[in-house]
């Protein structure tokens, strides 16, 4: 698999960008709104995160200024009728952080301003992804309560990570050792 792109921008245009890679060829990578607004100008160099997908009748390059964009590509496409070309669209309706909290937090308007992304979609968004990017914020250092919603084993388990933290809790694990674990 092709991880990262690196080259001179011949060209943007909506949707993508041209990397010409110093061995002479040029790889055209679909990206995100965001993506292709940090890009420099045509000349310049440049490095994106890559992600190849592979269909039957296509192969097609997605490029990512950040490496955790990619990642949140990567699971927004995991989510049941979100394909790449949405997905994109999504990344590119808001930044990063802003999308990460209308996920966590469930807020389907903000999601759905997304083009092709409707309520029922944004909501699905939320439910499929919203423990995942928990567990990660949770791995990546960030304590529970900075989260915009509290895994507290005192609060009602509505979701797995609730029940995950009450079940700890019970067993004499302090709130923070069970976000921890």
């Amino acid at each position: 698999m092709i991880a990262i792109i690196e080259g001179s921008v011949v060209e943007k245009s909506e949707g993508e960008v041209v990397l010409m890679t110093q061995s002479g060829v040029g790889y055209r990578l679909m990206c995100s709104m965001n993506t292709l607004s940090a890009l420099p100008p045509s000349g310049e160099k440049c490095r994106l995160h890559a992600h190849m997908n592979v269909r039957e009748d296509a192969m097609e390059l997605y490029g990512f200024l950040h490496k955790d964009e990619r990642d949140l590509f990567r699971r927004l496409i995991s989510v049941s009728g979100i394909g790449p070309k949405s997905a994109l669209f999504v990344l590119g309706s808001m930044p990063l952080s802003d999308l990460r909290l209308a996920i966590l937090t469930g807020d389907a308007a903000a999601l759905s301003r997304a083009p092709g992304i409707g309520k029922k979609t944004a909501q699905r968004i939320s439910l499929e992804l919203r423990d995942k990017l928990a567990q990660d914020a949770l791995a990546d250092g960030i304590a529970p309560s900075e989260l915009p919603f509290s895994p507290d084993a005192d609060a009602p388990a509505t979701d797995a990570l609730g029940e995950a933290m009450q079940a700890l809790k019970t067993l004499g694990y302090t709130t923070q050792e069970a976000a921890n674990a």
